[in-house]
């Protein structure tokens, strides 16, 4: 068997964990599944896109960081994307699922995700068409790492961004009080208030996170492959597969559920063609949810 699935595998899955920690910390905290976490994937790569055409405007074209096939400008429209895409979540959160998470059926909040995750994908498409576009069209030949694995630059970079991404989110919930207070509110709402912690200000912390690293892992596909209107969505199912499997409410959980998902899609298309892609996150999440329900790090209710 050709070991290239193994790369193809890992920046795959590195792209679900990082969407699926969003879809893990919304559920944990607010307890409800947002289906337009995709969509803010695809609006945050988006305006990351448009920040790094107005950085070339004003600073003129800038040479790439060699070996990498984009410069400093990408990296500076990232953070804004980030910033962006976070303050697009709250502002989401701010005038539909607030009002909505205070009349107490979260069943309507879940309903009020699906109108949402249409209306900005929709939006998308009639702002920016639905023509792919790209960060850059330069081409990277790919360099030889043996075992007959083939890598480029910008692969090896987006993997070790991920590595340091999920590394920062770790420490910050283990190490940090806003990360404690996190951890306490999605194990027990009711008590976190007792004990004086602000669950407001958690729940707008959450929405950034999620919406920062939902912007990144858009961009990791926008740099690998293109940019699309539907591009969140047809990730959608391989998250919500990776937060089910890792765990709900469990960062490491989601990172490791995102990279089953992306190895098994890799080894599904090696094996038995690319038209199985699809259906490889769909017969995890069914084999999860039948097996054990909880995730491999999930804690059950208490």
């Amino acid at each position: 068997m050709n070991m290239q699935f193994l790369v193809d595998g890992l920046l795959t899955g590195s792209m679900i964990g990082l969407g699926a920690i969003g879809v893990t910390l919304t559920y944990s905290i607010l307890r409800f599944s947002n289906f337009s976490h995709g969509d803010l994937m695809a609006w945050g790569t988006y305006a990351t896109l448009m920040f790094v055409g107005a950085i070339t405007a004003l600073f003129g074209k800038v040479a790439p960081i060699a070996p990498l096939s984009f410069g400093w400008p990408l990296l500076l429209a990232l953070a804004l994307g980030m910033l962006f895409t976070g303050g697009l979540a709250l502002l989401l959160d701010k005038i539909l699922f607030q009002r909505l998470r205070a009349k107490g059926q979260m069943i309507i909040v879940v309903m009020a995700s699906f109108g949402a995750s249409m209306a900005l994908r929709s939006l998308l498409e009639f702002l920016f068409t639905s023509s792919p576009a790209y960060f850059s069209r330069a081409i990277q030949i790919a360099k030889p790492i043996g075992f007959g694995i083939r890598i480029t630059p910008d692969q090896i970079a987006l993997l070790l961004l991920t590595a340091a991404l999920v590394t920062a989110v770790h420490l910050l919930m283990t190490r940090s009080q806003i990360g404690r207070e996190m951890r306490a509110v999605s194990q027990n709402i009711g008590l976190a208030r007792v004990v004086g912690i602000d669950v407001a200000r958690v729940v707008r912390f959450t929405w950034l996170i999620g919406g920062a690293l939902a912007c990144v892992a858009g961009v990791m596909i926008g740099v690998l492959v293109q940019i699309r209107p539907l591009m969140g969505f047809d990730m959608l199912l391989p998250v919500f597969a990776a937060a089910i499997l890792g765990g709900i409410g469990s960062i490491p959980g989601a990172v490791l559920g995102g990279l089953i998902i992306g190895l098994s899609e890799a080894a599904a298309v090696q094996i038995f063609g690319a038209e199985w892609r699809a259906a490889i996150a769909f017969v995890i999440l069914m084999a999860v949810l039948f097996v054990r329900p909880i995730g491999l790090f999930g804690v059950g209710e208490r």
